[in-house]
């Protein structure tokens, strides 16, 4: 492949206004933005970055890094509202704010803006309210107003009591949910006793924002805390511990762990207590491990909670799991969007489950549709040949692997391990969900795998040689990398996050469009470059 001469800081090809990526080329860059708290300036450097980990540009414009004040910005005044609840939460004692630190302001521009208003030099305190519920404004919402900036007006509390202005849904909307319906129903796996139909489809801002929306939703039901089973992205797991009462985690995701968690749901159950919902990933983010649908589906059965799985990384052209889960979660961010310029997620409601005549009410009244018409318009466009690059995606990933663990089994290799579903044991929990293939499509395993190094130093190498986009990000239509666990975890939270099996050493790739061929080529380049690095004096070398 040509040499990859997109610049630091700089969005992949094409590079629209709106892309969501951002290149950090080289281990040097990578351990930057891990010790950025050590670069202050790092993050106004990058001129493109997910806007939930850094707001748009066009999101941003007019505030002064030496404003006195700060703000972020929200289309509810419900979020802002929960914004500065986190704010003030007195469990935060390191970061929290006093009441008069802290407004909410409404203003127009067509659209209603709900800007929660901070001093400046207290943003950091707030700013993972914006990162992990992801439900800011979007960037094409604020490019919308920046357009029309001279309407730009202030509303009262009387004003605002009276509604928000009227904002008719773009058919794109209705035409993704149509799209959604069509993918889950197409070539089923196991029995239901309904159809999902587009009314039980809800759209939200970000795949974060799924998650969170429905957390929420269930929280007005019942105050109980969650369980999140197997490791998940790394917002995950905040949204459930900030928002609520708390939530248990059970990280490996593996038969132990179902072992422990059959113990403590009994153990509250004997206490008169229990919880509301357990979180997944099928399969896991960045080791993916696949967990065991069946027998989880039997303890939601036994203990009367919610069964919620985020199929992202498997996506549902390749998996069903309509047939155990009560509600499925997606970021429509990644391969369904497939062209890194637009946030989503979804949330389905599954009419077949027993918990439905609970969660379809509990919506009904309380969602509130944040989903940007221009966002729905660009994703509705990106997601029509979905079918047609989950193919290649799926097909580029599998081939690699393939290879990749040759080198792997190899005892004389850098390569201690590759994790993806074919080559885990966790596969016998995979296959029984992968849907049958037709003469419009075969099911695969996704786009993404992590590649396990023997030592931080042929980590480095490989990714220092490695002739791919590297930054944050999963599904693009082109191949990225990232060292995934060192940039999100860095040096503090690795004693955390190693026994769940995320390492240091681990780079996660996402396969993109590219020719097969080619990137094999460029993968066996940076495979030689990590067996002939030498680790660091002292370092510890995993055996492979």
């Amino acid at each position: 492949m040509p040499k990859i001469e997109t610049e630091a800081g700089y969005a992949i090809p094409p590079a629209p206004r709106h892309s969501i990526t951002v290149h950090l080329p080289g281990w040097y860059n990578a351990t930057r933005f891990r010790d950025r708290h050590l670069h202050p300036t790092l993050l106004g450097e990058l001129k493109s970055m997910y806007p939930r980990i850094k707001p748009h540009p066009d999101v941003v414009v007019g505030q002064s890094p030496t404003a006195p004040k700060g703000c972020l910005l929200f289309c509810t005044r419900e979020t802002a509202e929960e914004c500065r609840s986190f704010a003030l939460d007195p469990r935060r004692p390191e970061t929290v704010l006093t009441e008069d630190q802290i407004s909410i302001r409404v203003f127009d521009v067509e659209s209603r803006f709900f800007a929660v208003i901070i001093p400046a030099q207290k943003m950091m305190s707030i700013i993972p309210f914006w990162i992990n519920p992801g439900l800011g404004i979007s960037s094409r919402m604020a490019e919308e107003a920046l357009g029309k900036i001279e309407l730009l007006r202030e509303v009262n509390r009387e004003e605002e009591e009276k509604g928000m202005p009227v904002r008719e849904e773009s058919p794109a909307q209705g035409v993704l949910r149509e799209r959604i319906v069509g993918l889950l129903e197409r070539a089923p796996v196991g029995k239901r006793e309904k159809k999902v139909q587009p009314g039980d489809v809800y759209l939200f801002p970000t795949g974060m924002g799924a998650i969170y929306g429905l957390h929420r939703l269930l929280l007005k039901r019942e105050n109980k805390g969650s369980v999140l089973f197997g490791f998940a992205f790394h917002s995950t797991i905040h949204v459930l511990e900030d928002i609520g009462p708390g939530c248990k985690l059970f990280g490996k995701g593996d038969d132990g762990d179902l072992d422990a968690l059959e113990k403590y749901l009994e153990d509250e159950a004997k206490e008169g207590r229990g919880i509301q919902a357990l979180y997944t990933e099928f399969p896991q983010n960045p080791i993916l491990n696949t967990p065991d649908l069946v027998r989880l589906r039997a303890l939601a059965d036994k203990y009367k909670f919610i069964l919620a799985v985020d199929e992202t990384i498997g996506s549902f052209c390749n998996v069903d799991v309509l047939s155990v889960a009560d509600v499925v979660i997606t970021s429509l961010t990644k391969s369904f969007s497939g062209y890194a310029d637009v946030i989503a997620g979804s949330v389905v409601l599954n009419p077949s489950s027993s918990q439905y005549s609970a969660l379809k009410p509990l919506f009904e009244d309380s969602y509130t549709n944040e989903f940007f018409n221009a966002d729905a318009e660009a994703l509705e466009k990106n997601s029509r040949d979905y079918l047609t690059r989950s193919h290649i995606l799926n097909t580029n990933a599998a081939r690699l692997v393939e290879y990749i663990q040759t080198r792997a089994l190899d005892p004389s290799s850098s390569v201690a391990k590759v994790l993806y579903p074919t080559v885990l044991p966790t596969l016998k929990h995979y296959t029984p969900f992968m849907r049958p293939a037709t003469d419009e499509f075969t099911p695969g395993y996704g786009c993404l795998f992590s590649i396990d190094f023997a030592s931080v130093a042929a980590t480095a190498a490989f990714y220092d040689n490695l002739n791919v986009h590297h930054g944050p990000h999963l599904g693009a239509h082109l191949t990225l990398a990232l060292p995934y666990v060192m940039t999100m975890y860095g040096h503090e939270q690795l004693g955390f996050v190693g026994p769940f099996g995320l390492m240091e050493t681990q780079i996660r790739i996402s396969t993109g469009l590219e020719k097969f061929e080619a990137l094999l080529e460029e993968f066996k380049v940076a495979l030689d470059a990590a067996d002939k690095a030498k680790p660091e004096e002292g370092e510890k070398v995993e055996s492979s």
